[in-house]
């Protein structure tokens, strides 16, 4: 566990940076099982949540966790994503497990095809804000700041590239 949160902390510092030549920078795990490699963020904090991406051979998920009580969320609970620069927002409905735990995913096929377009957003613009719905119908906003919208940027891109090569 240690190793990992050094890791970590060594990749944020990297991207944190602002040097856009460094390479993509993950953390890379083997199960010892089944041989699976697994890629992964790390956590990043942001204003009211932190998220962590995470690539395999089928999969790349973006599991954000929402901070604050009751966040429950469910199979109809929605993100509402906002990107800078365009007016229109982007609707995606979670994907993963309900709980009141403030977990919500986005779970998109790892391809070599191109990405679905929330994909292809998060990847390629900055996310200024994303507003949850849970099933409850109470909203939260989590702002990201000019730093967060970067690396976010950034990591989204590095798992969509670094993830294709996990295919099989």
């Amino acid at each position: 566990m240690m190793n990992v949160l050094l890791v970590f902390s060594f990749l944020q510092n990297i991207l944190l940076s602002g040097d856009t030549s460094q390479p993509c920078r993950l953390i890379k795990e083997t199960d010892p099982y089944t041989k699976e490699t697994r890629l992964s963020s790390g956590f990043l904090k942001l204003n009211g949540a932190s998220v962590t991406m995470d690539a395999d051979s089928k999969e790349l998920i973006f599991l954000f966790s929402v901070e604050g009580k009751d966040r429950c969320f469910d199979n109809g609970s929605t993100a509402e994503i906002s990107f800078e620069g365009l007016k229109t927002k982007m609707i995606a409905r979670n994907a993963g497990t309900m709980n009141c735990d403030g977990s919500f995913q986005f779970v998109f096929k790892n391809t070599h095809n191109a990405p679905t377009t929330l994909l292809q957003r998060m990847s390629t613009r900055k996310i200024t804000q994303i507003v949850f719905t849970g099933n409850n119908k109470k909203t939260a906003t989590v702002t990201l700041a000019p730093r967060e919208q970067e690396l976010f940027m950034r990591l989204a891109d590095c798992i969509v590239k670094e993830g294709r090569q996990l295919i099989k």
